[in-house]
């Protein structure tokens, strides 16, 4: 499995950094985020390093759908299922990635403001 010894996403992935985890599969996890901007903030990564969305090839195509799918998965259990969430995926610094590890936000727990 592919990792990037110097990023804290893939150190957390194999446990070196401890971390909160609401969900693990072989595939990918998912964790609180230490900089919540909502009342549930969770990040749903690849457990393998992944870079970006832009160098994603046409056979990752499954693994997006399946940290979409853990997404709903941590939103039914953290209960904003119901109420709404957003799931959300920042690409590059512009858009706000601080983390260059692919990872989707789940977002909820009250209603969120309007996208820019």
């Amino acid at each position: 499995m592919t990792t990037d010894p110097a990023c804290i996403f893939c150190k957390i992935a194999s446990g070196q950094i401890p971390s909160t985890q609401v969900f693990r599969d072989e595939i990918s996890i998912a964790f609180h985020d230490i900089h919540p901007a909502a009342p549930v903030h969770v990040l749903v990564i690849p457990i393998r390093h992944v870079t970006f969305v832009a160098g994603l090839k046409h056979e990752d195509e499954p693994l997006l759908g399946h940290l979409l799918r853990v997404g709903a998965t941590v939103a039914r259990q953290k209960g904003i299922d119901a109420s709404g969430y957003r799931l959300l995926v920042n690409q590059g610094p512009n858009a706000g990635q601080q983390v260059d590890h692919l990872h989707v936000h789940v977002l909820g727990g009250r209603r969120l403001g309007a996208m820019a």
